[in-house]
């Protein structure tokens, strides 16, 4: 099986099935430097495959601590993966969508691919896939089921800047060492620096993903609104249900969106921070950000956030216009500046 792996099982792994179940992310992903493309690749697929198993909500809860916690051995070697599969076999049978589905039953192909990479990559992809399962992990012990009609916030602001980072901001450290290891033109980086503004980068993201999502997580027993800061304004998670309570919570709303664009900011200097000469790594740096602006924008300008139905979602014409009107300042690093400072500016006035 390895031999195959190496040519059809490896292309069709890291290509058809990476693209159906990483979506716009995968636009990002194949304007990756052939070098870095690999394990960020399969980084990506191996926390997609753990990400399925902690939201496969026809199996319990324990079921699924169960087998992620399972999942999590397979990466550090102290569990075979035979042993593995007897479990991973009831969870491939509740998946209904084929793209998870097909994931599920190709995740020893990936493990097979991790256990080929170096030493020194296999150990930095094992290290993310580690950290992005804690964070699913997190969710699973932290939130009620589902399916339970009970809602839950996370504690306070200290829990949640933490969750963004098992969940994100780690993405960011990965993807800084790897970058720097495989990239001789990266080596005039302050890495420690990068690293730093690297979790600032992977926390805006989430941040967005969380602001935009505040309706839809609330019917699934989750609110990642501080509990404390909605206590002060006198009002709860299960509060957040009735999509009166907009205004009431606009205040800690604001205060997360501010947080976002400080992170964005950092994500900026990442961006600038790279050599000009390494397109396509800063080109797979910058569509994130500008889309993530933009979501945000979205969110922002959007009075009834709380309304279940109002789904916040920059269309698919106007990513590709994004990402076409990014090819001609690439290179400048003022054009990138002036451009992400407009977007930062507009999300500014809409929170006045």
């Amino acid at each position: 099986m390895d031999s195959e792996l190496k040519a059809k099982g490896r292309n069709d792994l890291l290509g058809e099935l990476l693209r159906s179940v990483s979506r716009s992310f995968y636009l990002t992903l194949m304007v990756l430097p052939r070098s870095v493309r690999e394990p960020i690749s399969l980084a990506y697929l191996l926390a997609r495959a753990a990400d399925t198993i902690s939201d496969t909500d026809a199996v319990d809860t324990s079921q699924r601590l169960s087998l992620l916690k399972a999942f999590r051995q397979v990466i550090e070697k102290t569990l075979p993966y035979s042993i593995f599969l007897a479990e991973l076999n009831t969870f491939i049978s509740h998946q209904h969508q084929q793209q998870e589905r097909l994931l599920l039953e190709r995740l020893e192909e990936a493990f097979l691919l991790l256990d080929q990479l170096s030493s020194n990559d296999r150990s930095m992809v094992a290290m993310v896939v580690m950290t992005l399962s804690e964070g699913m992990l997190f969710d699973l012990e932290t939130f009620p089921p589902e399916h339970s009609k009970v809602v839950k916030a996370i504690s306070n602001e200290e829990a949640l800047e933490r969750y963004t980072y098992l969940v994100a901001g780690c993405v960011g450290e990965f993807w800084s060492d790897i970058c720097y290891a495989h990239d001789s033109r990266l080596k005039a980086w302050d890495l420690p620096e990068q690293r730093r503004l690297g979790v600032e980068f992977g926390k805006a993201l989430q941040l967005t993903n969380i602001l935009r999502d505040i309706a839809e997580d609330l019917r699934i027993g989750r609110c990642y609104l501080p509990e404390n800061q909605l206590l002060e304004l006198g009002t709860s998670a299960e509060s957040l249900l009735n999509s009166d309570c907009v205004t009431v919570i606009r205040p800690v709303q604001h205060d997360w969106m501010v947080r976002a664009l400080a992170c964005y900011s950092s994500a900026e200097l990442y961006i600038i921070n790279t050599p000009r000469r390494c397109i396509k790594l800063r080109l797979a740096m910058l569509w994130p950000v500008v889309i993530g602006l933009r979501t945000l924008q979205l969110v922002a300008s959007n009075t009834d956030y709380l309304n279940p139905g109002q789904r916040i979602k920059v269309p698919r014409s106007e990513v590709y216009r994004l990402i076409f009107s990014s090819l001609p300042i690439i290179f400048s690093n003022s054009a990138i500046k002036r451009w992400l400072s407009h977007l930062r500016i507009d999300i500014s006035k809409s929170l006045k």
